[in-house]
């Protein structure tokens, strides 16, 4: 077999596992990225949710307030 046949497969091998091993570590990365943003959106969610019940246990406390000052308002 002739020197330039086995440096021209060696070199395609070579390219070939690099171009490989930079495809497995990009879908890492991106893996781990996409796990990274799923647990800020989770946080926020969940930020959300308790802004909610805060929210209705101001309107509540409003509601109690406006009618302890009715209450005083008629003595």
């Amino acid at each position: 077999m002739p020197v330039e046949n086995i440096v021209a497969a060696l070199s395609l091998l070579g390219t070939a596992l690099g171009s490989l091993a930079g495809i497995l570590a990009s879908s890492r990365l991106t893996t781990y990225r996409i796990g990274k943003l799923e647990e800020k959106v989770n946080k926020h969610n969940g930020l959300i949710e308790r802004m909610v019940a805060v929210e209705q246990s101001t309107k509540s406390a409003h509601h109690r307030l406006d009618d302890l000052e009715k209450r005083v308002g008629e003595s």
